[in-house]
């Protein structure tokens, strides 16, 4: 019997696939748990349709992520905060204090998707941090860390 995967499910398939399974596996388990749906002539149909539609969609992302990258790629970030004499700072510069650099620039990107290559930024100088913008897209973002 063949079933269209609504989740992904391990050892069997991926969502929105097409497999063929045991009628008594179907029918007792992947249909009433909401897992999959009977892969009928109409329900196949919907499938190709909604995954054009979901491939269109996602080149329109994917385009918007690499524009985005390009912009990000070409700032320059100054975070201005506390620090001694000799350049080590009171606390630590974090991906929040990122974020909200970037919103000032205006781009609105979540402290989530930032990550920084070294795990504590504890004195004055040049970093970059990892902007995750699309699974398939990140964007570089230098940033110097400058005494206010």
């Amino acid at each position: 019997m063949e079933v269209i995967l609504k989740s992904n499910i391990e050892k069997l398939g991926a969502k929105d696939e097409v497999v063929s399974v045991r009628p008594g596996y179907a029918r007792n388990y992947l249909i009433p748990r909401g897992y999959a749906i009977a892969a009928t002539d109409s329900a196949k149909k919907m499938l190709t349709e909604n995954l054009k539609q979901r491939a269109h969609k996602e080149t329109k992302i994917l385009a918007e992520a690499e524009t985005l990258s390009a912009k990000l790629g070409a700032l320059e970030l100054k975070i201005g905060t506390k620090a001694s004499e000799t350049g080590k700072i009171f606390g630590s510069v974090n991906t929040i204090q990122i974020s909200e650099a970037l919103a000032k620039e205006g781009f609105n990107i979540d402290r989530k998707s930032i990550s920084i290559s070294d795990e504590h930024i504890k004195m004055l100088g040049s970093y970059e941090a990892k902007v995750k913008l699309h699974k398939e897209v990140s964007a570089v973002v230098k940033f110097e860390v400058v005494a206010e």
